[in-house]
């Protein structure tokens, strides 16, 4: 089964929060984590990466937080996860064909290359702007059949 980490969608949710928020101002680490219920411990190796890839600014005035680098339609899910899951590739040795002496001439090999550049594309597509409006009408529609 091929399967995005815990620290994956951890920063996506992560960054959803502050997409959902970015005229907001900065968010606290402990808010975020309390509104996604997630170990605020943990979100900070997530946040480490993320303001290493250049996907978030650390703000130290005022009370701090964190806030996008860019708008939430410059970013996209494939950032996001190659950030926190390094480049995608379904099988090592598409990556790293030394890892494999049957790589130059192996036809599965060049299966799993072709469907790891499909699933890049589409997640290349995904913003995190995209999410905020699935976000904001799966938020209506809970509110509607809340009441």
């Amino acid at each position: 089964m091929i399967r995005i980490s815990t620290k994956g969608r951890y920063g996506a949710r992560f960054m959803l929060e502050l997409a959902v928020n970015y005229d907001q101002g900065p968010m606290l680490l402990k808010e975020i984590a309390k509104r996604q219920e997630l170990s605020e411990g943990y979100l900070q190796h997530i946040v480490d990466a993320l303001k290493g890839s250049g996907l978030i600014h650390s703000n130290r005035v005022g009370h701090g937080g964190y806030t996008l680098a860019k708008i939430p339609s410059e970013i996209t899910m494939l950032d996001i996860l190659n950030s926190l899951e390094g480049r995608i590739h379904l099988v090592e040795c598409v990556d790293k064909p030394e890892v494999c002496h049957r790589a130059d001439t192996c036809v599965t090999r060049d299966i799993w290359d072709t469907l790891g550049s499909q699933l890049a594309q589409t997640l290349k597509t995904i913003t995190l702007e995209s999410l905020v409006k699935k976000h904001n009408k799966k938020s209506k529609y809970n509110l509607e059949y809340e009441i």
